[in-house]
């Protein structure tokens, strides 16, 4: 499989990567979905803390053992537990995420992580008390590198002006076209890396999501998903299935070096691959895609305050 380069960093991932948290909290079976993914060519797999009160990187931890040299394994931080209370609660503090890394290299039976990752963010963090804590993570040898976790475009904004970030992780597909109006071009000027997670948007974006599609998606209505799958499959005539166009759609762009398709068993892992490893979109399919789908738009809430 195809490995592109995360940002300027000697990270190389699978472009097709394998996010952890669909693997459930049954250990054979979650070791087998690893396991699969690994044989399938996929070099980069992506966790978090948070993920089922940390058994998620536990299970991953197992499945990776004795073959750690084979993976990019990516985690995240920012936020804890509270002994006594039921739920999470946000702490990008530079001490929790220098506790909370200890615990995930426990779980995760490594003594270092490829890339860690802040699960979120906002202004009104200590940001540049964060960015001093992934710094000091990196020359401890700790992590490798590290990035952001957002949809927020002036959370990410802040973090490409004032830190070393790699990667941005974030929502992007067909239906998702946001990060195209401000977050791709602010990370190409930075030669920083995006990460799209839910290319195939909840499954609507394949052969079987007539179903999920009837429900609308973001301010798609039922009706128009109807149709714009249909144009959709016009336009991947030529290419195969639909699947095939969702995967191959972010990744017409350089900024993307990995996606992220959901998957829960092995048989759409291998589907995601086999899609993913088909021909690219042309220009021509790009631009008809572009064309039939609904423009990136952010609220004004989010719009970047400076592109600089």
């Amino acid at each position: 499989m195809k490995k592109n380069r995360l940002g300027h960093s000697d990270l190389y991932v699978s472009e097709i990567g394998f996010g952890c948290m669909s693997i459930g909290t049954e250990e054979t079976t979650a070791i087998r979905l690893i396991h699969e993914a690994m044989d399938q060519g996929i070099n980069f797999l992506d966790t978090a803390d948070l993920y089922d009160e940390g058994r998620n990187e536990e299970l991953v931890g197992k499945a990776i053992q004795g073959r750690r040299e084979q993976v990019i394994l990516a985690t995240k931080v920012g936020n804890k537990r509270i002994p006594g209370q039921e739920g999470w609660v946000w702490d990008p503090s530079g001490s929790h995420i220098k506790s909370a890394v200890k615990e995930s290299l426990r779980r995760l039976g490594t003594d270092y992580i490829d890339l860690y990752q802040l699960h979120g963010g906002t202004l009104d963090d200590p940001i540049d008390e964060t960015i001093e804590a992934f710094e000091d993570l990196r020359r401890e040898g700790l992590i490798r590198e590290y990035g952001i976790s957002s949809i927020r475009p002036n959370v990410i904004l802040a973090y490409v002006n004032r830190s070393n970030i790699v990667s941005v992780m974030s929502q992007y597909s067909i239906l998702d076209r946001r990060p195209e109006e401000q977050i791709l071009p602010l990370l190409a000027k930075h030669g920083i890396s995006l990460i799209a997670r839910g290319p195939l948007a909840k499954g609507i974006l394949t052969e079987s999501g007539k179903e999920k599609a009837d429900k609308g998606y973001l301010d798609y209505t039922p009706e128009q998903l109807a149709w714009l799958r249909e144009d959709l499959r016009k336009i991947s005539d030529n290419r195969g299935a639909l699947h095939q166009t969702a995967l191959r759609y972010p990744l017409y762009h350089p900024v993307v070096a990995a996606i992220i398709p959901g998957a829960s068993s092995v048989q759409q892992i291998v589907k995601n691959v086999q899609a993913g490893k088909g021909t690219e979109l042309s220009s021509s399919q790009y631009e008809q895609i572009q064309q039939v789908t609904k423009p990136a738009d952010y609220d004004q809430q989010h719009r970047l305050n400076r592109l600089d």
